[in-house]
Order: C-alpha cells, then structure tokens, then sequence
C-alpha cells in the first residue's frame, strides 16, 4: 500500500509572527491521526514551535536552595528532615541561611533524597 502525503508548508520559525502562525496551525490540526499528513506536519511544527521557544525564553535553573526547600516543602520536610539528609544540624541551618555551601557529600546525598538533579545543586549562589 502506498500513503500519499500532501505537501507541507513547513517552514523554520525566526520571527514572533512566524512563531504565531505556527501556533494558530498547531491549534488546527492538533487532533491530526498519527501517520497522516496532518499527523507528520504536527509532529515537526511541534518540534519547530519547541525549539524556537527555548530560544527565544529560555528559562533559568532554579537557585540551588530555593530548589532545596521547594522540595522539602513537596515532601512535607522539615529542617529536622533536612539534617538527616545531610548530617548535621548546624550546617542545614548554614544552608537555608546560605552561610554555608553545599558540599560534594551534600550534593550526592540531596540528589538521592530529594531527586534534586546534580546540575542544579551545583551551580553557585
């Protein structure tokens, strides 16, 4: 069996009123079937519309101890929680009050608990 596929008119996004005819495209044909021509087009407008976006507004990682208490506070933690992650009772209080920075040990031992990703935890702050 042979698809026929109609031609798409794709084209790469440079400009915000390039950026806006793809969404208004997006929107119409975005319950297309899987493996018809409106299908394929929503899959590569999809691709074409994400990749301007992290182009044009890129969003910052998070700072690393906001990242901490925002997981603790997901969790339910408290700072009594956050010295048996990391140890002592003194340097989780140094953290929150960013007077003390994260150590390797730290890092590895709050990317385990919390799944905070290491490229975030790293980062200076």
């Amino acid at each position: 069996m042979q698809i026929k596929y109609k031609a798409m008119n794709i084209k790469v996004i440079k400009t915000e009123a390039d950026y806006q005819e793809a969404l208004t495209r997006l929107e119409t044909i975005f319950d297309a079937k899987p493996d018809s021509a409106e299908g394929d087009e929503l899959e590569v407008l999809g691709l074409l519309i994400d990749q301007y976006e992290k182009e044009q507004f890129p969003i910052d990682m998070p700072d690393p101890i906001e990242a901490v208490q925002f997981r603790m506070e997901q969790f339910g933690y408290s700072q009594k929680d956050l010295v048996n992650i990391i140890g002592l009772k003194s340097h989780a209080s140094e953290i929150i009050n960013r007077k003390r920075k994260l150590s390797l040990a730290m890092i590895r031992q709050l990317h385990r608990k919390l799944n905070i990703p290491t490229n975030v935890l790293i980062q200076a702050y």
